[in-house]
């Protein structure tokens, strides 16, 4: 088994202002989608110009950081917000969840959409192969803060790791495991799928779909939230049943998208 190597969760310190590296991940997040966004454009059904590129960045951030913030609160402590609200703006303590980061980012790209004057779905079917990216980038973040530890593994797996501020008992790594499904995986599955055109909403109800369960899977080895543990069956957990509505909808989606095919307007 491995032992969990001693990061410094701060990158980088100037006098009293400290840059941690979750921090760096999210802007290396929306780097890679910025970069992304921009080689996807030269595609000529997708119709973006660079300025739109740029406030599609803007808005996702927004989403992202703002839902992320609240869906963390209220769908994992929503009891320590009852008792201190202004635990909602304290973001240096941590915290953000990716099912409310998701719900803020689409509610962005509705303001987009009317923004721009181009369909809602038009727009996720564009931002979905770059999503990835940022959940990639994120759970590295997790396994560098050394948070988000998995379950008691057996001594005998080689990949099995202590997590010394955790205790002493080997655990699958998890985040690695979110990194590589959530992140590379599922990046190359949407990318590649939506190389070429594809119906309105087949590429989001895919990016849905695939994210849906592979985080359905990860749970299965990634420690529940102590305060939380299991929802139901001594084994659902609210990683697990916020991703279920995801998997459903990503089908959904999909097959009403060829029963529509609907394409994107050709530039």
């Amino acid at each position: 088994m491995l032992i969990y190597p001693d990061i410094n969760p701060v990158a980088l310190s100037i006098g009293p202002i400290k840059v941690h590296w979750y921090g760096l991940m999210y802007l290396l997040g929306f780097g890679l989608a910025w970069a992304v966004a921009h080689f996807r454009a030269t595609k000529p059904w997708n119709n973006w110009s660079n300025d739109e590129i740029s406030d599609l960045i803007f808005y996702g951030a927004i989403g992202v950081i703002v839902g992320g913030r609240i869906g963390y609160v209220i769908f994992y402590h929503f009891d320590q917000f009852l008792q201190d609200p202004a635990w909602l703006f304290k973001v240096w303590t941590g915290g953000m969840s990716f099912h409310g980061g998701l719900i803020g980012v689409l509610l962005m790209m509705a303001l987009f959409s009317k923004k721009t004057g181009k369909s809602f779905f038009e727009i996720t079917d564009f931002l979905a192969p770059m999503v990835p990216l940022g959940f990639a980038a994120g759970r590295l973040g997790n396994f560098i803060g050394g948070e988000l530890w998995g379950r008691v593994a057996s001594a005998d797996l080689p990949w099995a790791m202590v997590f010394p501020f955790a205790d002493s008992h080997p655990r699958h790594p998890s985040q690695l495991y979110q990194f590589a499904l959530e992140g590379v995986a599922l990046f190359v599955i949407v990318f590649l799928f939506s190389q070429k055109p594809r119906p309105v909403m087949s590429v989001t109800g895919l990016g849905l779909f695939g994210y849906g369960c592979f985080r359905f899977i990860v749970e299965f080895f990634r420690q529940p939230d102590a305060h939380l543990n299991f929802i139901a069956f001594d084994w659902l957990t609210m990683g697990q049943l916020l991703s279920s509505p995801m998997i459903l909808l990503g089908i959904l989606l999909f097959v009403f998208a060829y029963r529509n095919n609907q394409y994107p307007p050709v530039k």
